[in-house]
């Protein structure tokens, strides 16, 4: 084998390496922002894996609990629970995290999560082979009623 063909092998050796690592994309993601004594919030975005697998876990410094949750109706009452097996994520398919769904909640916050700020988030991925990955995010803070329905006011 000449030198250019072993470079190019290589080469592609380190690709499919990547790709491998890079199983799960994470887009879009913010944090509803707090006031003072709030001691819980959401983590919201669009998650895809591409070999399938499942969000297992997170943690984060600002948090002492970090929760895969999901709001459901249970008869006429919207409850919220933590998903003890994690969320699962279709190969090639992208999962929703979004308010009144499935989010990624964090409690026992230490500080007030101010709008226009960051929050380091390390989100807990379990690939269809068992092998864990994680993936280590900035988020931004957004206002509290980011992505809310817009109401209508009346004239005070």
């Amino acid at each position: 084998m000449n030198r250019s063909t072993a470079a190019v092998i290589g080469a592609l050796l380190s690709l499919a390496a990547a790709a491998a690592s890079a199983q799960t994309t994470v887009k879009d993601a913010w944090i509803r922002g707090t006031v003072a004594q709030q001691k819980a919030t959401g983590l919201f975005a669009q998650i895809s894996s591409a070999q399938g697998g499942r969000l297992v876990g997170a943690s984060s410094p600002v948090a002492g609990v970090v929760e895969v949750h999901e709001m459901a109706m249970d008869g006429n009452v919207m409850k919220m629970r933590a998903l003890a097996n994690g969320l699962a994520l279709p190969a090639g398919q992208t999962v929703e995290l979004k308010p009144g769904g499935y989010h990624v909640m964090l409690m026992d916050l230490k500080q007030a999560l101010d709008v226009g700020s960051t929050v380091p988030v390390t989100l807990i991925f379990e690939g269809a082979d068992q092998k864990r990955e994680s993936v280590e995010l900035q988020v931004p803070v957004k206002a509290m009623n980011a992505a809310m329905p817009a109401m209508k006011h009346s004239g005070h």
